[in-house]
């Protein structure tokens, strides 16, 4: 057991830090004010290898592990949570590109998704189903070498903005085994946007409703087989829950290194706060719960890669930790920064918006513990 990382996973975490500091840190502030999605700066992260993390190198990616892709969306994060984000949920879709469609459709898109030429959403959640996922009622009938797509998705990040979705669809009966995924292009005609979410956090990315109202896609879009879909969908939730998970803990370990900052220079009743035991303590105790958090997430993607049988129950673990505990760990900071953490002055505040829908997203952590609970009880 080797806590320590190795030359190369050093280097993508020094290359990462330095993109967040150089390009993502002094824009997130604007990006976050004025909900402006970067575009230009995503694809200045693809040319690092960003777009296609552990994409296969064949087709332009940069076949990393998921333990790799966890520091890389960690170091991200400290820069702008939400954009750090959009580029899990992107890497997510290429991995599923890569890991179940056909060649045809690998050689189509995924060296255009790996330099972020071509953006991607994920389209699962709908209106009247989020935590029950396979309940969705987005339908996809033959006719001839199509389907015909009707329904809605909800909370889509990218929304109307992305040029390819890859949508969770029923082709067959009820429950899971009805679910396949198909990849719908932008400007298919049929498929249509909601407005853009007004959201508490996570503005530096569009969010909206998608619609399908008799869209027609081409057969040869089926990612994998008929019935395939919600396997997909689950087993690329697995590494969204890591990356998701990463990205709290980076948001939280930046909070963390405003507040020390601040608490050295801040002073009360004749003396820097930074003395006073009690802060002390709370400081302790989030440097504590954010290590302790950072090597299940980091066990848990080294599960992933080695496909191993606790690998769902143990991303569950990690995500419902991590994202938890780095949105105690950020609450925690803007009080110790008092008045001021309220303030957008300061960036706390900021994280604190984006890092809370974590919680919700890529399965909410009650999910979460559903999941863990199953598995614990089969066992």
């Amino acid at each position: 057991m080797d806590f320590s990382l190795n030359e190369d996973q050093r280097a993508f975490q020094d290359m990462a830090a330095g993109f967040s500091r150089d390009e993502l840190a002094p824009n997130a502030k604007e990006w976050d004010e004025d909900s402006i999605f970067p575009v230009s700066t995503l694809r200045k992260a693809a040319e690092l290898g960003f777009g296609g993390i552990y994409v296969k190198e064949e087709v332009g990616g940069s076949a990393l592990t998921r333990l790799d892709a966890a520091l890389i969306f960690e170091e991200l994060s400290k820069g702008c949570t939400s954009t750090a984000a959009y580029i899990s949920i992107h890497n997510m879709v290429a991995w599923i590109i890569d890991t179940y469609a056909s060649d045809e459709l690998r050689q189509k898109y995924l060296s255009r998704l790996c330099t972020m030429e071509l953006l991607t959403s994920y389209c699962l959640t709908e209106p009247g189903s989020g935590s029950d996922a396979a309940a969705l009622r987005t339908t996809a009938r033959e006719d001839g070498d199509h389907y015909i797509l009707n329904g809605s998705k909800a909370f889509i990040s990218g929304g109307g903005v992305s040029d390819l979705y890859a949508v969770m669809v029923r082709t067959g009966g009820e429950g899971p085994s009805g679910v396949s995924c198909l990849l719908v292009e932008k400007g298919t005609p049929g498929l249509s946007f909601g407005a853009n979410e007004i959201k508490l956090g996570w503005k530096s990315q569009p969010t909206a409703q998608v619609n399908f109202q008799d869209c027609r896609v081409p057969k040869a879009n089926l990612v994998g087989t008929e019935g395939q879909g919600f396997k997909i969908a689950m087993s690329a939730l697995d590494g969204g829950r890591l990356n998701i998970g990463a990205c709290s803990l980076g948001a939280a370990q930046a909070c963390l290194e405003h507040a020390l900052s601040y608490v050295k220079e801040r002073k009360q009743f004749g003396k820097p706060i930074s003395e006073f035991q009690a802060l002390q303590f709370r400081l302790a105790d989030m440097a504590t719960e954010l290590e302790a958090a950072r090597l299940l997430l980091h066990k848990a993607a080294a599960a992933v890669d080695a496909k191993s049988p606790d690998a769902t129950k143990l991303a569950a673990m990690a995500k419902r930790l991590a994202t938890d505990t780095g949105f105690k760990v950020v609450n925690e900071a803007l009080q110790l920064h008092g008045g001021y953490g309220y303030l957008r002055d300061y960036p706390i505040e900021r994280f604190f918006r984006d890092v809370r829908v974590h919680q919700i997203l890529e399965g909410t952590n009650e999910i979460m513990r559903l999941i863990i609970a199953r598995q614990l009880l089969k066992d």
